[in-house]
């Protein structure tokens, strides 16, 4: 059974670059036709599609988001990050990392990280 989990600082600071990382075991990151995303949901929200970056290496990136927004891996460590820049307070957020067959996932599924709480706060 695959397991992801995130990793990275709780606390960043505005106009800063936040970085996280999501380790995979149980399963390897270039296994064909599968999608690794990155999702978030700020505190009374809902669940928002960051990005992903395919089995292939691919990246696709929400629209409302690219431009801040980088997503690579390295497949010696089972593992991909996300590159957020220019952070503000709306970037408060429960951040997690999943996977799935589609590229674009907006609800919880099995495969799925705890998450962690990133607070953008001066």
């Amino acid at each position: 059974q695959v397991r992801l989990q995130e990793s990275g600082p709780g606390l960043v600071k505005p106009s800063q670059t936040l970085s996280l990382t999501c380790t995979v075991s149980g399963g390897s990151i270039t296994t064909n036709n599968y999608y690794w995303s990155w999702v978030r949901q700020p505190p009374g929200k809902g669940l928002e599609w960051m990005g992903a970056i395919a089995y292939s290496g691919n990246t696709f990136y929400s629209p409302s988001l690219k431009s801040r927004t980088s997503i690579s891996r390295d497949t010696s460590k089972n593992q991909f990050t996300l590159q957020l820049t220019s952070v503000t307070p709306e970037g408060t957020a429960v951040y997690y990392c999943a996977r799935d067959r589609k590229v674009v996932v907006t609800t919880k599924g099995n495969d799925w990280g705890q998450g962690t709480q990133v607070t953008v706060s001066s």
